[in-house]
């Protein structure tokens, strides 16, 4: 396990919105490379960048058309090594964005798996054996190629599925086991990709769709295998590099597969979507227990954390995150002083927390935007950070007609420039709390955690991690419940809280930090 994913606090970087270096109105690497200080004094020390590899973009870089090479719009390889150089000078660690369940159609794998006589590549994709062979129940292009046969995509029509074998062989005329040779050499060729960038200076990898890879595997059995032997290459070569999953199944990702973390994803009813991202859409009601509204449930969080830190915090981390480039930000339903205590209660909880850029400014998610490079509804959470008050709200200095996606113009939108000024922003907040948790390791990733107080459709919810205790009460109206432990010392507090006589009070809208 490398031992600084401890106390990391990870930031996570959607490139081409992050800070464009060269004036073309698209992010870049050298402009990340400028910003390494600032993310580094926010008290982030690691940084998860979304894919940089050349790709004709039809799905915002997650269609690879190399894996080899920086796309031209991000830079060269050079600069990714600059990059990589660049923040261990400032003891940061970066993991690139790993792809690996699916290419792009103009891969050249692709181009010469899809060729109509047989090759060393014809089964590196998935491919039924006739252009008449469809079966309803898997996602196939059909007739779009020369060869006789029709092949299977995750998702998008751009994005053929790498062929990695089938644990339950249902038409064994086309669909290989995944010990098939053809399919260990496609786990081979990823091993060969993470080599080349982990030799480059790159400290690990995020895996896009992590579960994907064997098909008809229900229970992720082989799929988790491939990645065991993985982390087992890695550990033998690698052993200060992380493996980063997302699956949202911990259990299976860490205990089986061998990632040293996995995302606490948002799954539509499960604890993190409950507690943080519950709004009803019919009704037009914020049902998360984090609004202020106070309509929601903790005990969906409660009983599936729990469970699941208990069942991997000797083998791996959990991951909480503000959000990611594939949600609404969360200042879609909640306003700064409800992000203040979302964001301070992820970072006190255990695990490994994710920072999403221009989340520590409250940025607004642009609903109104179309759709940009398959980002469809999450194009409005991927546009261009808000630097300063000047021009483009110093993201770029191009034309705004050129930028990859339009800066939020209000006059109110929040910059970075403005928050760092204010002693009470949302900026100046998520910088305070992540100095107290990485001052502390009892804060740290696998520290002591106990629920203290929590019960169905009430409020607030306490916890304790070491010798801290956390208690929260999101909700417009001041709640009291009893508390045994005598407090020494208020760390860090929003709102207010007070013990006396057996019982603890919060003020609506408070969040607190003990020691005791």
């Amino acid at each position: 396990m490398p031992a600084w994913l401890k106390n990391s606090v990870f930031y996570q970087v959607y490139p081409q919105s992050f800070c464009d270096s060269n004036g073309d109105g698209i992010g870049d690497l050298k402009g990340l490379i400028s910003k390494l200080d600032y993310i580094n004094e926010l008290g982030c020390n690691a940084i998860w960048l979304n894919p940089v590899y050349d790709s004709p973009f039809m799905d915002a870089g997650y269609d690879v058309r190399n894996y080899y090479k920086i796309a031209e719009r991000y830079g060269t390889n050079d600069d990714a090594k600059m990059l990589f150089e660049e923040a261990h000078k400032r003891n940061m660690k970066i993991l690139m964005d790993l792809v690996p369940g699916h290419t792009s159609d103009t891969h050249e794998w692709f181009t010469k798996s899809k060729q109509p006589l047989k090759n060393e590549l014809s089964n590196r994709y998935i491919w039924t054996n006739s252009v008449w062979e469809a079966p309803p129940q898997y996602r196939l292009m059909c007739g779009i190629t020369d060869r006789d046969g029709n092949y299977l995509v995750n998702y998008f029509s751009s994005q053929p599925a790498l062929n990695y074998g089938f644990y339950e062989v249902t038409h064994p005329d086309w669909q290989l086991p995944a010990n098939h040779p053809d399919c260990l050499r496609t786990v081979e060729a990823i091993k060969d990709i993470m080599r080349f960038w982990l030799d480059m200076g790159c400290d690990g990898f995020r895996v896009d769709m992590a579960d994907s890879l064997v098909k008809n595997d229900e229970e992720k059995i082989a799929t988790a295998a491939i990645w065991a032997g993985i982390r087992e290459m890695m550990d033998k070569d690698y052993p200060e590099c992380a493996l980063v999953s997302e699956w949202c199944n911990p259990k299976r990702a860490i205990n089986k597969g061998g990632f040293h973390a996995d995302f606490y994803l948002d799954h539509r009813g499960n604890g993190y979507s409950t507690a943080f991202r519950y709004y009803n859409y019919e009704t037009g009601k914020q049902e998360s227990y984090f609004s202020k509204e106070g309509n929601g449930d903790i005990m969906t969080l409660v009983n599936e954390f729990t469970e699941n830190y208990k069942a991997t915090k000797d083998n791996g981390y959990i991951s909480f995150f503000t959000c990611n480039h594939d949600n609404p930000r969360m200042s879609a339903w909640y306003d700064q002083d409800e992000l203040k205590i979302n964001f301070c209660t992820i970072f006190t909880l255990p695990g490994v927390p994710f920072l999403y850029y221009g989340d520590e400014i409250g940025m607004r998610y642009m609903s109104e935007l179309t759709s940009k490079e398959g980002g469809f509804s999450r194009t409005g959470s991927r546009t261009p950070m808000q630097w300063t008050n000047g021009i483009n709200k110093g993201f770029s200095n191009a034309s705004a007609e050129d930028l990859y996606l339009p800066v939020d113009t209000r006059k109110n939108a929040p910059t970075v420039e403005n928050q760092e000024k204010n002693e009470n922003s949302l900026y100046n907040t998520v910088k305070k709390i992540i100095a107290i948790r990485k001052a502390n390791e009892d804060l740290c990733g696998n520290g002591d955690f106990e629920v203290l107080y929590a019960e169905k459709n009430k409020y607030p919810f306490i916890f304790k991690r070491g010798g801290f205790i956390v208690a929260v009460n999101p909700k417009a109206e001041d709640v009291s419940v009893p508390f045994d432990y005598e407090i020494k010392e208020k760390v860090f507090e929003l709102g207010n809280a007070e013990t006396s006589n057996g019982t603890i009070s919060l003020k609506d809208q408070s969040y607190c930090l003990f020691k005791y």
